[in-house]
């Protein structure tokens, strides 16, 4: 499962959401006129096209993929998403007899299925001596399980066109499920992903392969700026927090990594308590009801863990210069932000939108690339988690731009805080996400993300109908004052890695 930068679904960068390959696109516009009674029709001869090619590929290499494209079922079932897009869901919870938390939005208009199983199981729990065990124990959830290796898991989900994800962080790990809603697919899907999630065996064989290709990476990791400049910033932010530690864990800790290690870490940290069940689709409340079930009631039975201690909201102020043979500077300027229930999230969210989180119309664009041309790109995130997580700027640039640069970015910063946004610049930024708002639920995935966020942030069930009214609440001196609470342009931490020869510290 590997690890890239993103953008959510709330239009922050998430830096470490992650795991399997990226899924399917489709042109919508083209085909959203497909009538769903015919769509059901379709996609019985497109489950045969796709189960004809999997028996040519089988014949020709004897191993089914499982990364196998379903774009064959799914660019029919996305496609008709877009008539309901303006529309936020009906969402109905309950607690399954298991103890997990489940979400649900039945929607009939496509023959799909869409599930995740999100657990308080991401790699802030890890121990700081063995960093990545958090993320093995979730990657190998799909590679071997009760009864299945890994290439029957593989080809039981690519005869039936059903497509397994997953997602991983500081918070959270998840594992998600794609499949027609066709009882035989369906049932068959909910299975492999049960037993996935239920009963994963952690074969030493497929360990030790896994592990050689996290340190390959790892090693490799050490020569990016990039990622010299993102594991800097987490330790000038976080500290000795958890937050701190590196998703994917360090070289020496993760050669350290047993089966022991992560059959404990899934007995401590998979509990049925604390899962969250999102499902969305083709399906009755009975019968989400029923999987939420079947995907928890083995799930282990354990305490909760204990709680993450508090992030140090403060930070002394620091500046780290690390060489690099790099042509161009790799700046990140940051602290700790916000928690994703902080009663300041919508100010700070519309505030970022303005200030470095809405592409070319934000004001570090307009400084720093449109006046200046000192960067292609500067942007600004918050990356809330259930404690604060980061607060960051960055951007790249010329070496010998790089203290003009980064002085500008401080600048910028301050005065934003010091004085807000301007009335203009307000309205323009609410008129662009409140503009935007229907394609955030223009598909059954990215409504299954939001109730994975709903469920596991225990935000308000109303949070999809409330969020353009708080957007348009939203003030120049909310913001004005959100940002000076949280965010202190003398006390923050930077990184600027390729800085110039004479500069560089490390």
């Amino acid at each position: 499962m590997r690890t890239k930068k993103m953008l959510d679904k709330d239009g922050r960068v998430d830096k470490v959401r992650s795991m399997y390959p990226p899924r399917d696109t489709v042109d919508t516009a083209r085909c959203a006129f497909i009538h769903p009674t015919k769509l059901k029709a379709l996609s019985k001869g497109f489950m045969l096209r796709l189960r004809a090619q999997n028996a040519l590929r089988s014949a020709r290499t004897g191993f089914y993929s499982f990364r196998y494209p379903v774009n064959l079922v799914l660019a029919i079932a996305l496609c008709c998403v877009a008539t309901a897009a303006f529309a936020t869901p009906n969402i109905q919870h309950w607690q399954s007899a298991s103890g997990a938390k489940v979400l649900f939005v039945e929607n009939h208009d496509i023959p799909m299925l869409d599930v995740s199983v999100s657990l308080p199981a991401g790699s802030s729990f890890d121990a700081a001596d063995k960093s990545g065990v958090a993320g093995l124990t979730h990657h190998l959830l799909d590679l071997g399980a009760e009864g299945l290796n890994e290439d029957d898991i593989a080809r039981g989900m690519a005869d039936i066109g059903a497509q397994f994800g997953g997602g991983f962080d500081p918070d959270r790990a998840s594992i998600s499920l794609r499949t027609l809603s066709s009882a035989a697919e369906r049932d068959k899907a909910l299975d492999i992903m049960a037993r996935v999630l239920q009963r994963p065996l952690f074969p030493e064989a497929i360990l030790a392969r896994e592990k050689a290709r996290v340190i390959a990476a790892l090693k490799e990791a050490e020569t990016k700026p990039e990622s010299i400049a993102d594991k800097a910033f987490n330790k000038a932010v976080f500290g000795s927090h958890p937050y701190a530690l590196p998703v994917s864990g360090e070289i020496a800790s993760v050669e350290k990594i047993t089966v022991q290690d992560l059959s404990g870490f899934y007995r401590a940290h998979y509990r049925a308590g604390g899962a969250v069940v999102a499902i969305m689709g083709d399906i009755t409340r009975v019968q989400a009801e029923s999987i939420a079930q079947q995907l928890t009631e083995k799930l282990p039975s354990a305490d909760a863990p204990a709680a993450l201690p508090e992030v140090a909201l403060q930070i002394p102020a620091s500046e780290q210069r690390i060489a690099h043979p790099a042509s161009q500077s790799h700046i990140l300027v940051g602290a700790p932000g916000m928690a994703r229930n902080d009663p300041d999230y919508f100010p700070l969210y519309v505030g970022n939108h303005i200030l470095g989180g809405g592409g070319f119309v934000s004001r570090l664009m307009n400084e720093v690339r449109e006046k200046r041309g000192l960067a292609y790109s500067v942007y600004s995130y918050f990356m809330p988690l259930k404690q604060p997580g980061a607060f960051q700027i960055g951007l790249q640039t010329k070496k010998e731009q790089a203290d003009e640069a980064l002085q500008l970015v401080r600048n910028t910063l301050a005065e934003f805080i010091a004085k807000g946004p301007t009335e203009k610049e307000l309205k323009a930024a609410r008129q662009n996400i409140i503009g935007g708002f229907p394609l955030r639920i223009d598909s059954n995935r990215k409504i299954l993300d939001y109730l994975s966020i709903i469920g596991f942030y225990n935000l308000p069930l109303t949070y999809l109908d409330d969020f353009t009214r708080k957007v348009e609440q939203v003030n120049v001196a909310q913001i004005r004052s959100a940002f000076a609470r949280h965010i202190n342009p003398q006390a923050m931490a930077t990184v600027v890695v390729g800085a110039p020869e004479e500069a560089a510290t490390q």
